[in-house]
């Protein structure tokens, strides 16, 4: 009987499994593949918002000069970027995991059956594994959590090379955050859903370039990402000599809360824990997950604890009412900027870059509490052009159910 059953192990999986194990908890993990399996998919953090100084050692490359670029601005943004270096953060998290005890297996979980002191999980051949609690951490697709049905899911698509190419592409030593200028579209073009570049110096003559869509309904093709890119570096002069990898991303944006009365909880993209704004959520799991670790502790800890009792200390600390409240009010931004043309989003984040800084800092990190994200949601509304404001009302008037659950705190 473990304490803890952590399912997947993959960046988010891991996290929470090291978490659990660093309070004292008896902790296993179940996944579909090893977890020395190396993670394809590249991951960026502020530097700022990592939560101890030794994650700093599993930084591949840091930035300071980083920039957002709209219409004819260059917007410098005076603060640290980095991207993980995969395998260091894999074998930091694998080093947590092994110190406190945790035990890895094979297999992939097909059902769960809670009881009343403990779930069982039987994976597709056969296998029970009996834990106190369970975690999904399986991914945007959970394997057992539950979650509401919708076919509105906003989608966050990338299509990204690593290479070397005939010229810089941006900036030598420069790492751009979004670059949304649209001079290479035709004026038609400007008005279907904008996408910007997102790209990185990473020396030795190498750069990271991706074409992306911050949300749409259901998700932009790769094959239109993959052109832009490539008109976009024309346009510039610039063409792709060598090929180091290919990026591939497709992931949603704004999926629904699981239900959050289940007898176990998620982490991670199963728990719909990807921030409407920006689509970022390994930095939030690193920051997240000591906190709703010890919450699972604390109330495994009592005499009497059951999975129900358990799960709901960590829905908690993972989903408070504030943190829903301000959830609701994310999504009404992202709804509103999918309704934005090229030259009305270009506008918007000229306007959002010009915020108090610590104010468009806590909105892209999710440290600003329900207060000041409604202060700020507020002031770029009244300082907001006329071509954005009328996209923020048209916004308000079709989405005001978000604004509703955002009022009341509900899922």
């Amino acid at each position: 009987m473990h304490d803890v059953l952590v399912v997947g192990a993959g960046p988010t999986g891991m996290v929470i499994a090291a978490a659990l194990s660093a309070t004292g908890l008896r902790v296993a993990g179940l996944a579909a593949a090893p977890p020395t399996k190396p993670w394809q998919n590249t991951y960026g953090v502020w530097l700022d918002e990592l939560p101890t100084p030794e994650l700093r050692d599993t930084l591949g490359h840091r930035w300071s000069d980083v920039v957002v670029c709209v219409g004819e601005r260059t917007i410098a943004l005076d603060r640290a970027y980095g991207l993980f270096d995969n395998p260091r953060l894999q074998q930091y998290l694998l080093d947590q995991c092994e110190r406190h005890g945790v035990m890895w297996s094979a297999g992939i979980a097909a059902r769960v059956e809670h009881q009343a002191t403990h779930s069982l999980v039987t994976t597709r051949d056969g296998r029970v594994v009996a834990a106190r609690l369970v975690v999904d951490a399986s991914g945007h697709l959970p394997a057992l959590l539950r979650r509401p049905a919708t076919s509105h899911v906003a989608r966050q698509a990338a299509y990204g090379i690593v290479g070397v190419f005939s010229a810089p592409p941006i900036q030598p030593n420069r790492m751009v955050l979004m670059d949304y200028r649209a001079d290479h579209l035709t004026a038609e073009e400007r008005h279907e859903p904008p996408t910007f570049l997102y790209a990185m110096d990473l020396e030795d003559g190498q750069f990271f370039v991706e074409e992306t869509s911050l949300a749409h309904v259901p998700g932009l093709p790769l094959t239109t990402l993959e052109q832009r890119l490539q008109r976009r570096l024309t346009a510039r002069g610039v063409t792709v000599q060598q090929v180091v990898h290919i990026e591939r991303c497709l992931f949603p944006m704004n999926n629904p809360l699981p239900y959050l009365d289940q007898p176990m909880i998620g982490f991670g993209g199963a728990a719909s824990m990807v921030h409407p704004p920006s689509g970022y959520m390994v930095g939030k799991a690193l920051r997240r997950a000591p906190e709703v670790a010890q919450a699972i502790a604390r109330a495994l800890g009592a005499a009497d604890a059951t999975p129900r009792s358990a799960a709901r200390a960590g829905w908690r600390a993972l989903w408070s009412p504030a943190r829903l409240r301000r959830r609701q009010l994310y999504l009404f931004g992202l709804a509103s900027l999918m309704r934005c043309d090229s030259a009305t989003i270009q506008a918007f984040f000229a306007l959002f870059f010009s915020l108090p800084r610590h104010e468009w800092m806590g909105y892209l990190s999710d440290t600003l509490s329900t207060v000041e994200l409604a202060r700020t949601m507020l002031r770029l509304f009244i300082r907001a052009p006329g071509n954005v404001r009328r996209t923020l009302m048209a916004a308000a008037g079709a989405e005001h159910a978000l604004l509703r659950r955002a009022a009341l705190g509900q899922a």
